[in-house]
């Protein structure tokens, strides 16, 4: 059986549902395969595999358009792939360690992402940013880069093109950040431990704690993680926090309900048998929680590459420059204070 499709160009062919879905499906998968090799060679891997893969798909849009035959493919990618890979990435957070440092690690971790979305959204008022934007990047820099921007998406009923922005910039922010902090390293008048906190406060992503933290020794990089751990778990109550203000702002939208974000709970879930259960009353095979982290980033490649499908260069030059601005000033701000409360 087949149904008909429309080019934007025009005219129209036949194409089955499920080859359009394998089609697109595979298209992502190829895109992700060629940005996760890319990310392996010097230069790119300093950027990662996600914003080579962003990358790659954007270019391809400007020069080839949008493939429409393949789209319920590509959206299936770009929405529950990217969902998918939103609950394994629980696993990547050891709520037991976030609970045994206590009210104070979340405290200061609370204050970084109050700080950081706030001083975005003001800038961006100030500069006459795109909002919707400027939102999703102060709360990458808040709390944990293109992770926490895939996952408030949905709530906030983002744009998948906005969405693909706002993940794109951050994770070039960030790595520029992390570099950044790798060269004044040897110029700073702190220990690792001091050194390897401000590395986990201010940095945007996991990979950019690991990238900037890692030069400093064991130390440094297991104190910037575990100083990254408490913004990861305060994602889940900010996500609760923005279902309670859509709700509000869409109650006499019956049209516009806030759904719950199933994944949401398959993240919480994940998190707590990652860190009471697997490796304390279920043993699983050396390096298969590894194996698992891999897939999920690739997971997450491809959902980017389904959202990168969707940017319109024009419309990030009108749309994505001021939101830049905003947020590498919060940046900017975010890592001189947290500096400054260290040494």
């Amino acid at each position: 059986m087949t149904e008909k499709k429309r080019w934007r160009g025009g005219g129209s062919f036949g194409v089955s549902s499920i080859g359009s879905w394998a089609g697109g499906v595979a298209f992502t998968f190829a895109i992700a395969w060629i940005g996760y090799g890319l990310s392996r060679l010097p230069g790119p891997d300093h950027i990662g595999q996600l914003a080579c893969a962003i990358l790659i798909a954007v270019v391809y849009r400007q020069l080839f358009g949008y493939p429409d035959a393949i789209r319920s493919g590509i959206q299936f990618a770009s929405k529950k792939l990217l969902r998918y890979a939103i609950v394994l990435y629980g696993l990547k957070l050891n709520m037991g360690v976030v609970f045994e440092q206590g009210f104070d690690l979340l405290l200061r971790d609370a204050g970084v992402i109050v700080f950081s979305i706030a001083l975005t959204m003001l800038l961006a008022r100030w500069l006459k940013a795109e909002m919707s934007v400027s939102l999703l990047l102060g709360i990458g820099t808040g709390i944990c880069g293109a992770a926490a921007i895939a996952a408030v998406s949905p709530i906030l009923k983002a744009k998948e093109e906005d969405t693909a922005i706002g993940v794109g910039i951050i994770a070039l922010v960030g790595t520029l950040f992390a570099i950044g902090y790798t060269v004044l390293l040897p110029l700073l008048p702190m220990t690792p431990a001091q050194y390897g906190i401000w590395s986990g406060t201010s940095l945007h992503e996991i990979a950019h704690v690991a990238l900037a933290a890692a030069p400093a020794g064991e130390d440094a990089l297991a104190m910037g993680l575990l100083a990254k751990l408490g913004r990861v778990f305060l994602l889940v109550p900010l996500c609760f926090l923005l279902m309670y203000r859509m709700k509000r702002k869409n109650k006499t939208d019956a049209a516009a309900q806030v759904e719950f974000p199933w994944f949401l709970g398959g993240f919480l879930l994940t998190s707590l048998l990652g860190s009471y259960v697997f490796g304390r009353y279920i043993v699983l095979p050396a390096g298969m929680l590894n194996h698992v982290s891999d897939a999920t980033t690739f997971l997450l490649t491809m959902a980017m590459t389904g959202l990168g499908l969707n940017v319109s260069l024009r419309d990030v030059r009108t749309r994505a420059l001021r939101p830049l601005a905003a947020m590498g000033i919060t940046s900017i701000a975010l890592s001189v204070i947290t500096y400054f409360m260290l040494v």
